[in-house]
């Protein structure tokens, strides 16, 4: 029988909580890293029991760790982040010349094909590969080449929060940026292009053909169909047909089009799952209803899934890297909030229950099926 080990990462370390396929009795790890901000732990797929996590904290810094073992022992790898050659300036707030400072990393990415090859997702918005485990990095400079002069940060940082990488296509990576847009590599990352076509940020962006500037969310794909991506924005769920050249709006019958996270169901391909926020001030579910909608039809036409959420007094957010897919059928899914629940649906969100409650607030969620 299969077993379900779900990476959380939250403000105060990282916990593994793990199941068999019934995913109805769940046990506690953690946590790793106490008090230590953990932005994201993945494992790999070609070695699940190789993980990575990015452990970050303000007094002390940024440090990358690694698993050999599923995570019950963790060491501390290569922490070196530094952008190639001389990277410039980008955007302030208030709109002045700032130089890139590196804060810390968003996203971890591991390759498809190799366990010792993984992407690192950092602010100020960057790329960086290491092909050794993590031991080293290499900042991938053409991406900044698109217009990174203009780019500026999103209320969270200038962060580069979203990695995919084509399983049919070895030499292509998309990546998501707050507040510059999406961008595609073609090449393994030497060059890129903004696939921002479409998007409309008209209270941030005048200009309604804007190349870069816009503040997405968060993009998903499904592994068999990458051509078609779907997009959480800030304001706005939207989708692409043509890998992202193009961008068309399936916000819908949504209560909100704001939000942060957004996934693709793992046997349906046009099965999408979105949670949405108030507003980009209030950072908690319409009518302190925690509802996660799902669209079977791609976009558009969306279904509110209530079942075992709490649907009154709720003030929570999910954030972007909070909610993922695992690969069982029917599939399951993940929600971690920012008031430390984990709501797991093991029949694709028809009905939920929380299987950890009062962790600190969780930053993200990755799941694992292992055989």
């Amino acid at each position: 029988m299969s077993t379900i080990r779900v990476l959380v990462g939250t403000r105060k370390g990282a916990f593994i909580l793990t199941s068999d396929a019934k995913r109805e009795q769940w046990s506690t790890s953690g946590p790793y890293f106490g008090g230590w901000e953990i932005y994201h732990l993945k494992g790999s797929s070609v070695d699940p029991n190789r993980l990575y996590a990015s452990q970050s904290n303000d007094w002390f810094g940024q440090q990358i760790q690694r698993s050999n073992d599923g995570g019950k022992t963790w060491e501390p790898v290569g922490n070196a982040f530094v952008y190639d050659g001389s990277p410039g300036t980008h955007q302030w707030y208030d709109g002045t010349p700032h130089p890139w400072e590196f804060a810390r990393v968003w996203h971890l990415e591991p390759s498809l094909k190799d366990p010792d090859t993984v992407y690192a997702g950092v602010e100020d918005a960057a790329l960086f590969r290491s092909t050794d485990g993590g031991m080293t990095w290499q900042d991938l400079p053409g991406l900044r080449e698109v217009k990174g002069n203009l780019w500026q940060p999103g209320a969270g940082g200038m962060c580069l929060h979203t990695i995919l990488l084509d399983q049919n296509n070895p030499e292509r990576i998309f990546t998501a940026i707050s507040a510059a847009g999406v961008f595609r590599t073609d090449d393994s990352g030497k060059t890129w292009r903004p696939m921002n076509q479409g998007l409309k940020s008209s209270m941030e962006l005048p200009d309604p053909n804007a190349e870069v500037g816009h503040c997405v969310h968060h993009i998903a794909m499904h592994p068999s169909r990458p051509n078609v991506l779907f997009m959480q924005k800030h304001w706005d769920v939207m989708r692409s047909d043509d890998a992202g050249e193009s961008w068309h709006e399936v916000s819908g019958n949504l209560p909100s089009d704001f939000g942060f996270p957004i996934e693709v169901h793992t046997h349906e391909p046009d099965t999408i799952y979105v949670v949405p926020i108030t507003s980009d001030s209030e950072h908690y579910p319409p009518d302190g209803k925690l509802r996660v909608y799902r669209s079977r039809t791609g976009g558009d036409e969306w279904e509110a899934l209530t079942n075992g959420l709490p649907q009154q007094n709720c003030y929570v957010n999910v954030l972007r890297d909070a909610m993922a897919v695992d690969s069982l059928d029917p599939c399951g899914l993940y929600v971690g909030t920012t008031g430390g629940q984990v709501y797991a649906s093991a029949n694709a969100g028809d009905s939920w229950t929380p299987i950890v409650r009062d962790l600190p607030a969780v930053l993200s969620i990755e799941v694992q099926t292992l055989p």
